[in-house]
């Protein structure tokens, strides 16, 4: 607008031209906006509106809706990390238990394939049974080293209840559960020894990771 425009009367002024700057004014603000949320929508977009048939990626299974977790549950601090829970009790998961450890082993060479990455994926076992954990279970899979930490169930009967409802939706209370930033379960994987399949695992957490980088800070 120039000096002169400045100066003449609001109702001296054409109302074409006051509609065509307000709608450029709108239609900028609108760009804005967009270019401000594009992360945020490329990730939901790709993971949720182009999607191989049945809901799945490379390997894993959508969750969809994403279903929301309670922080109040587990003694493990969920908001802002990536994570990738399992949930057995640990009489039934010995050293020599091979369905349960290619578990525990699948989750820790995950999080490792990440390389630089790693640090932004957490790995959480609720243990889902009144039993201390194998010791020598503890040592390979360490919260140092590995990245795993061991909790219990909820002690409170209401929230427990609660979390068992949340794991075995769907029927996924047996498999590796990955729980976004936000937190919420957003896909889950089954457990599985074949190269083939961990790599597809790996792709998954990739993609999620390059397209989402909520939990950076970790």
């Amino acid at each position: 607008m120039s000096d002169k425009e400045l100066l003449i009367p609001a109702s001296q002024m054409d109302a074409s031209a006051i509609n065509a700057r307000t709608r450029r004014g709108r239609i900028q603000m609108l760009l804005l906006l967009l270019a401000c949320a594009s992360p945020v929508l490329a990730s939901y977009f790709a993971y949720y509106v182009i999607k191989p048939e049945g809901g799945k990626t490379n390997f894993g299974t959508l969750v969809y809706p994403a279903q929301e977790f309670n922080g109040a549950w587990l003694d493990a601090p969920l908001q802002g990390k990536w994570t990738l829970l399992i949930a057995r009790p640990a009489g039934e998961c010995q050293i020599k238990d091979e369905k349960c450890v290619e578990a525990l082993f699948l989750m820790r060479q995950t999080r490792v394939a990440m390389g630089r990455e790693s640090k932004r994926v957490q790995l959480i076992w609720v243990n889902t049974g009144g039993k201390l954990v194998d010791p020598e279970l503890l040592k390979a899979y360490d919260e140092q080293t590995a990245g795993l930490k061991v909790v219990p169930l909820p002690a409170d009967p209401k929230s427990r209840a609660e979390f068992n409802a949340w794991l075995n939706k769907e029927g996924a209370g047996k498999e590796i559960q990955l729980i976004d930033p936000s937190p919420a379960k957003m896909m889950y994987f089954p457990v599985t020894n074949s190269p083939k399949e961990f790599a597809s695992i790996k792709k998954d957490l990739e993609k999620l990771l390059k397209l989402n980088h909520k939990g950076e800070s970790l």
